[in-house]
């Protein structure tokens, strides 16, 4: 496949000074450009040497790995025996959860990338991002494995922007294969600042959100009969 990485790169900061509400002409002026060259930047008309790429990265105030198009992405094959049947041949998938901070969807997609071991992998989590075509600008990345065991499979992250942020989502009996899968998301909230677990719906593929989607991911009163009974919040 023949990707145009001016193209892919232009999309990035494009998508990212729409995100921080910034004119062409605004962000022209903040890394002494022209509107048309930074319009030519981001219709990928012209390559972006390595200088101005880190020019543009600070004036968005982002990391300039932010701005970096990513196709490390392999396809897990079948003969793979160590791969469960929920996770053969993906390579992308998307996790959801409802978030009562905000009273909204928080909806991630997640990338599996290069091999480590026979069962383990490297993987890539974009969370909470608002256009699927450049979802990559987000609001939080998180890095890590995805390990498969024989009853459930782990993916252990860490957010790439505050390492001191740790999360983990365990999805039991990952060995069946269905289009989605309950998780349990276990990571930390900076506002307010706390560790916190709640139930994550797994998909292969995206779901389009809508009222009945928010309230099946909401906290039911199964899921509190459950926690009376265990103390402890347990995802079934």
């Amino acid at each position: 496949m023949n990707i145009d990485y001016n193209k892919e790169v232009g999309k990035l900061i494009k998508a990212y000074r729409k995100l921080r509400k910034l004119t062409l002409e605004e962000l022209a002026k903040k890394i002494y450009k022209s509107k048309s060259t930074l319009s030519k930047y981001e219709n990928g008309q012209i390559q972006i040497d390595i200088d101005n790429l880190y020019l543009i990265a600070d004036a968005l105030d982002i990391r300039v790995d932010k701005l970096l198009y990513n196709d490390d992405q392999i396809l897990i094959s079948d003969e793979s025996k160590n791969v469960p049947k929920f996770f053969k041949n993906l390579t992308e998938f998307y996790s959801y959860m409802y978030d009562g901070r905000v009273n909204k969807v928080i909806r991630s997609k997640l990338n599996i990338l290069s091999k480590i071991d026979n069962n383990k992998y490297r993987i890539m989590m974009y969370m909470n991002y608002k256009d699927e075509k450049t979802y990559q600008v987000c609001e939080n990345t998180y890095f890590g494995f995805i390990e498969h065991f024989d009853a459930k499979t782990n993916i252990n992250l860490t957010n790439k922007d505050t390492h001191m942020e740790k999360a983990i989502i365990q999805i039991l009996a990952s060995f069946l294969n269905s289009e989605t899968k309950w998780s349990l998301w276990t990571g930390f909230s900076s506002r307010p600042m706390m560790p916190i677990s709640t139930k994550m719906l797994i998909s292969k593929k995206s779901i389009e959100i809508d009222r009945n989607f928010e309230n099946i991911l909401k906290i039911s009163n199964e899921d509190i009969r459950l926690l009376k009974l265990y103390n402890m919040f347990a995802v079934t």
